[in-house]
């Protein structure tokens, strides 16, 4: 099966569109995939996601954890989670798997926290493919999507979307069971 990459110029928000397209393009073309996750912090690009692909794969939205904008502020209004809801959309809040209580610990006293290598390792390719890698950790951890099955995950960097992989995803315990099968697309830079 050929599959080809499509390479935006840049991360951004700009792309956000052109990648919901690409997605709905890739999951036409499998009866495999049941579940999509896309990291939305105010929940807009999982909402124009569901608009695009009309029930056609589970969505599971993933958030910011409580307090990474300020103490106990969570990112999405509960408006946009009832949207969400009334589209069939999930919405996941919880701890981020690449930084959680380590990232505490190392902002308090310094020194490596080893996430934070896989993190920056991901963040080679592209900042949204270690997104992609987090949410789906944190999802299987969640107990909301398989570990035996190829899903698609979404990630960018602050505002929208730019990147979409297709992975089997792992819990935490076996983060290096995590296994990236394509990229859809991504940045260049």
């Amino acid at each position: 099966m050929e599959k080809s990459i499509t390479y935006f110029e840049k991360e951004g928000e700009n792309y956000t569109d052109e990648l919901i397209s690409l997605v709905k393009q890739r999951l036409d073309e499998s009866d495999e995939i049941r579940y999509i996750l896309i990291a939305s912090a105010s929940g807009a690009s999982a909402l124009k996601l569901a608009d695009a692909i009309e029930g056609d794969a589970q969505i599971i939205n993933v958030s910011h954890h409580a307090g990474f904008s300020g103490p106990n502020e969570v990112d999405i209004s509960d408006e946009m989670i009832d949207k969400l809801e009334e589209k069939g959309v999930d919405t996941f809040i919880g701890s981020h798997a690449f930084s959680g209580v380590g990232r505490g610990i190392t902002n308090k006293l310094g020194g490596i926290n080893p996430p934070d290598i896989i993190a920056d390792t991901l963040r080679m390719f592209s900042h949204g493919v270690k997104v992609a890698c987090e949410i789906s950790i944190m999802a299987a951890d969640a107990g909301l999507i398989p570990v035996d099955e190829e899903i698609i995950a979404i990630g960018g960097r602050a505002q929208g979307v730019d990147t979409a992989v297709v992975l089997t995803p792992a819990n935490m315990t076996n983060v290096f069971d995590l296994n990236i099968h394509e990229i859809i697309a991504m940045p260049r830079q």
